[in-house]
């Protein structure tokens, strides 16, 4: 019998979390694959990483890097040092990274000078802003990865114009859906919003980009739109660590709940995912959120200038707003009747049944 193909998965941050455990789960089911869990550690929170890990049922990593938090070089480094031995000490037939986190970056460097076949899940994503330090993870990755997964057409186009080879492109569709779909039971069983107590009609907040929590003038000005909004549609914000010192910080935290906007740490995917589904509309600076969301039906006003999922907006129900703006697009939005749009393409669940059937291709 042949020896299965030994695949690593990388997983460093909350939202790898569930763009791996898909990809997992389908490599375990399959009898010709043999994948290796390898947990870098960027977010060591528990309710970030562990209580995700049982959230989607994923086993515990077969290594654990450790690393922790650092400057972007600090990371970047400490990963490439701790996954190099690894890699060296048991050499995958494919290496897979998801993602544009630093971590990402860093096994993808070692996999193109170990010359391990290497595999980008979600490639293709760009923002065109460079100031955004995953813009250039994302950049860098594409360019060294041996095969590029992308979720959405503009992925493909993209990639296309940066002279990527075609064959080193195929659109999977977005692993992040195929989570939702795996523990929905899970998640419609689970009545976050009674437990903390909100109404009917509320609205769910996450907040964490440098550019948005960094700069304390910058972070005052948002939380005062959130305290606007907060008169017209109960918030309830779980609060990235990273974020709560910030707004600590400056005595913003204490100005919110003071407003009436309900903080909470950082939640579990379930009970996370549960808050989502039932929310009137979401207000964030994350990626994944704006796909959940387009994936749901529900209105997403997301605080950037750009967005590195532009068939969110095209296709979805996301759009871009500012501190300025952003209690007159939330009404705007609100003020819509909820449409069922279509889905983008390969948006259904199946994704990591499409990127093994791509590896067993790419293996005859």
């Amino acid at each position: 019998m042949t020896k299965p193909a030994r695949v690593h998965l990388i997983a460093a941050a909350r939202p790898n979390f569930m763009k791996v455990a898909p990809l997992w789960h389908a490599l375990t089911a399959a009898p010709d694959f043999e994948p290796v869990l390898i947990h870098t550690g960027q977010h060591y929170d528990a309710n970030m990483s562990d209580a995700i890990f049982a959230d989607l049922s994923l086993p515990q990593p077969d290594h654990h890097l450790g690393v922790g938090s650092g400057s972007h070089a600090e990371q970047t480094g400490n990963v490439m040092i701790a996954y190099e031995k690894i890699a060296q000490a048991e050499r995958p037939d494919w290496l897979i990274i998801v993602g544009d986190v630093n971590s990402t970056l860093a096994c993808g460097l070692v996999g193109a000078k170990l010359r391990i076949p290497t595999v980008h899940l979600e490639a293709g994503l760009r923002s065109r802003d460079r100031a955004m330090p995953e813009e250039i993870n994302r950049l860098a990755v594409d360019a060294i990865a041996d095969v590029l997964w992308t979720p959405s057409p503009d992925g493909d186009e993209n990639l296309l114009s940066e002279g990527c080879s075609p064959d080193r492109i195929t659109n999977v569709g977005n692993i992040m859906l195929d989570s939702f779909e795996m523990v929905r039971p899970k998640i419609e069983a689970t009545a976050e919003p009674a437990a903390l107590g909100l109404p009917e009609g509320y609205g769910v907040v996450t907040l964490h980009r440098p550019s948005n929590v960094d700069d304390p003038e910058t972070l005052t000005h948002l939380v005062a739109a959130l305290l606007a909004v907060q008169t017209r549609l109960p918030l309830v914000f779980p609060v990235h660590p990273r974020t709560a010192q910030k707004l600590k910080a400056e005595g913003l935290d204490a100005a919110l709940a003071a407003g009436g906007v309900l903080l909470v740490g950082p939640l579990p995917y379930v009970r996370f995912m549960s808050l989502v589904a039932g929310a009137s509309a979401a207000i964030t600076d994350s990626g994944g959120i704006q796909e959940e969301t387009t994936y749901l039906g529900i209105p997403c006003l997301t605080l950037r200038e750009n967005t590195e999922r532009p068939i969110t907006i095209t296709q979805g129900t996301n759009r871009l707003v500012n501190a300025s703006n952003l209690v007159a697009a939330l009404d705007e939005a609100l003020a819509q009747p909820r449409s069922e749009r279509a889905r983008p393409d390969h948006w259904d669940g199946r994704t990591a049944e499409r990127c093994v059937a791509d590896l067993r291709r790419r293996m005859a």
